[in-house]
């Protein structure tokens, strides 16, 4: 008898406790429900988002199961072009859910956030899980399209940098080694004055020997026309002719490379050079730039 009473005691405190635990967890529902609609209220009324985010962040902190308020405030933070905090809020809202149709709009308006940001790739990852929640909603289809629409062009356009930074890094090698050749080419000229330079020394100084020859020769004429009894002037005349064919003819020195002027390469180099930089600009005149239009429709509970 004492074991059954003991026994009907226990079972009375359990129903008690737990309806006592039932009614704090619907008080604690109704408390994040409201936190949630004030929230609402401020958004719509006043649009004072930083209270409005302390009611939410409230509502979450009551219930965090229920996603209804991170949702919200994940749409507020999108509103705001807080587009790092929503995408936070939206994953958090879409694990929470238990719900299809609550996951859906979840992802949507997360793929939204993503093409905010020009994130295409995520885009076009959380408008499949979207539809793999409801595959029924064309603003979503819609959507998806769109950012591989986008994500395609956007790397066709990394590929066409990726091609004008190669034809910059070929065309400035060669500009390089055009004008190491250059430097090579005045080198080897200055080389070559220097040595035609050289070679000219011994021949001035063979010219004076042939001067001092003549002079002598000339001295001695003298003295023999004298012995002779020519006259002078015309003696003179006679040695001023012979010295006259015995001195030597003024070199020319040989004509060089003008300096600065440029080679047929160099030329060729330059015209290419040209000619890319005007395909530059006529091929960003003639691109085409995607008119993406809006993303449809953001969904709301």
């Amino acid at each position: 008898m004492k074991q059954y009473l003991i026994l009907i005691f226990c079972l009375h405190f359990g129903l008690l406790f737990s309806q006592e635990n039932e009614e704090d967890r619907e008080q604690t529902i109704a408390e994040a429900k409201q936190f949630v609609a004030t929230g609402n209220e401020i958004l719509s009324k006043d649009g004072n988002f930083p209270k409005a985010e302390g009611e939410y962040r409230k509502a979450i902190a009551k219930n965090p199961v229920d996603p209804t308020a991170k949702y919200n405030l994940a749409n507020a933070y999108y509103t705001s072009e807080k587009y790092d905090e929503a995408t936070q809020r939206y994953t958090e809202a879409s694990k929470s859910a238990t719900s299809k149709e609550k996951k859906h709009k979840a992802f949507h308006n997360q793929g939204n956030t993503y093409m905010e940001q020009k994130k295409y790739k995520e885009a076009v990852e959380a408008y499949k899980n979207a539809l793999r929640n409801n595959p029924k909603d064309d603003e979503t289809r819609y959507n998806l399209a769109l950012a591989k629409k986008m994500l395609e062009e956007e790397q066709k356009q990394n590929d066409q940098n990726k091609d004008d930074q190669g034809g910059d890094q070929n065309q400035d090698k060669d500009q390089n080694q055009d004008n190491k050749d250059q430097k090579e080419g005045d080198d080897k000229e200055e080389k070559k004055g220097d040595q035609g330079d050289k070679e000219q020394d011994p021949k001035d100084g063979d010219q004076d020997d042939k001067g001092d020859q003549g002079e002598d020769q000339k001295d001695e004429g003298d003295e023999e026309k004298e012995d002779e009894g020519k006259p002078k002037d015309e003696g003179d005349k006679e040695e001023d002719q012979k010295g006259g064919e015995g001195k030597p003819e003024d070199q020319q020195s040989q004509p060089q490379q003008v300096q600065g002027q440029l080679s047929p390469q160099q030329v060729k180099s330059l015209l290419e050079a040209m000619n890319n930089e005007e395909k530059k600009v006529q091929d960003k005149i003639n691109a085409k730039k995607v008119q993406g239009s809006k993303v449809q429709t953001d969904k709301d509970w």
